[in-house]
């Protein structure tokens, strides 16, 4: 006859780390964008990460943030001639815990072909990615951090100062107009039913209450408008250069005002684009394995890109967050060619750039750039920005710049600049 017996549930070593915590302390990692690599060639850089480089980089983030289950460190001192194995099997049960709860999608490697029989499988040759649930908690996090520097806050939709119908009251009522929300007022609707009837000579009170439309009153509520926001990322390769990372901190930003927008403002749109030696739109979920390159910065190009993007959403406010660290270098030509001149400032991709600047004006879209440099040839071409696009500029930092980004995008809220 067949039984069933059992027994207490031990969990594992790996079963007592904070997942949470440890994707808190890879992000970095998760993130990177070739900065350290940056003596590498551009086309040499590996955008794919395997299992080995992912086991190494969990086991820094656990010895440096103390992490290492005790009973672990116990076992390994116990054994020294299995610490190396007690380890691995732990590590490895780290990262199959990430893959069941959905952080990271594994691709595992081709087995060798028949015709290769002494070509070695390597399991540590693995690929992995990270899945929507891994960026949206990444996001979630920066978010959170970026926040809490700011200082309490409550955010909601975008509010304005004009009013509409719906079912939020604020404000007296308004008579009924086709399209209107039909949230009756009911006292100020037969309140309006009976002045009629006294300018018309009937009695007030005269039952039954008969209602023409004219009558019908409706509450107002605040309105609440929409924004398209295009957010450029300048990825070339300046953004690694003179020792400082500047394009992982805005890819974190990136990510924190996609979790903005989607818990916060639903009825927002963003679109992320990539300017180097020409510009490209980049899907959010694939934005964690975005490098920097090529060398130069097409800005006309991506601006252009973002015009078109955002001339297809209807909505009541389109912007683009422009974040870079250096001057328009590169020029896409009529006939598909790439002009390219990396000294100084030079006069027809400035001029082609602040044409294109000027386009996005016609088409009510305002201009906000984020300048991570301060020379004084690029201060005074972001000036010119301003003054076409009647955006803002602020000259900040890597460190500074997803709370100034946040400000900015909250505060308009409240207020246009005109």
């Amino acid at each position: 006859m067949r039984s069933t017996r059992y027994s207490r549930y031990t969990p594992t070593d790996a079963e007592g780390v904070d997942l949470d915590e440890l994707m808190s302390q890879l992000a970095d990692y998760l993130l990177q964008s070739g900065f350290h690599s940056q003596f590498l060639g551009i086309h040499e850089l590996d955008t794919e990460r395997t299992l080995e480089e992912l086991r190494q980089a969990i086991l820094e983030a656990l010895e440096a943030n103390h992490m290492l289950a005790q009973e672990l460190e116990r076992a390994m001192e116990r054994n020294p001639e299995q610490a190396d194995e007690l380890l691995n099997q732990f590590l490895q049960n780290l990262i199959e815990r990430l893959a069941e709860e959905g952080h990271i999608r594994v691709d595992q490697p081709p087995p060798p072909s028949q015709g290769h029989v002494d070509q070695e499988f390597d399991p540590r040759r693995a690929r992995f990615e990270l899945t929507d649930k891994a960026l949206d908690f990444l996001g979630y996090k920066q978010l959170k951090e970026l926040l809490g520097a700011l200082g309490k806050s409550s955010f909601g939709r975008h509010d304005t100062k004009e009013l509409s119908t719906g079912v939020e009251v604020v404000g007296a009522a308004k008579t009924y107009e086709f399209g209107d929300h039909l949230n009756l007022d009911i006292t100020a609707t037969l309140g309006a039913s009976i002045k009629r009837r006294l300018k018309e000579g009937r009695g007030a009170l005269d039952f039954p209450l008969e209602l023409d439309y004219p009558d019908l009153q409706v509450h107002q509520s605040e309105y609440h408008s929409s924004c398209a926001t295009a957010v450029l990322l300048d990825c070339s390769h300046s953004m690694i250069l003179y020792g400082e990372d500047r394009f992982t901190p805005a890819k974190k930003v990136a990510l924190a005002l996609s979790h903005l927008i989607r818990t916060q403002y639903p009825g927002d749109s963003l679109h992320l684009v990539l300017f180097h030696d020409s510009a490209e739109e980049m899907p959010l979920g694939q934005l964690a394995r975005a490098q920097v390159g090529p060398f130069y910065t097409n800005t006309r190009e991506g601006l252009r890109l973002a015009r078109k993007l955002l001339a297809r959403e209807n909505k009541d406010m389109r912007q683009i967050i422009m974040i870079t660290d250096g001057k328009p270098s590169a020029l896409t030509l009529e006939d598909g060619r790439i002009y390219k001149n990396a000294f100084g400032l030079d006069p027809l991709v400035v001029g082609e750039t602040l044409k294109e600047v000027a386009r996005c004006r016609r088409s009510g879209i305002l201009i906000n750039t984020f300048m991570l440099a301060t020379d004084y040839s690029l201060v005074h071409f972001v000036h010119q920005v301003c003054a076409i696009a009647r955006g803002k500029a602020y000259f900040t930092t890597p460190h500074t710049l997803g709370q100034y980004l946040l400000l900015d995008y909250v505060n308009r809220k409240s207020k246009r600049i005109h």
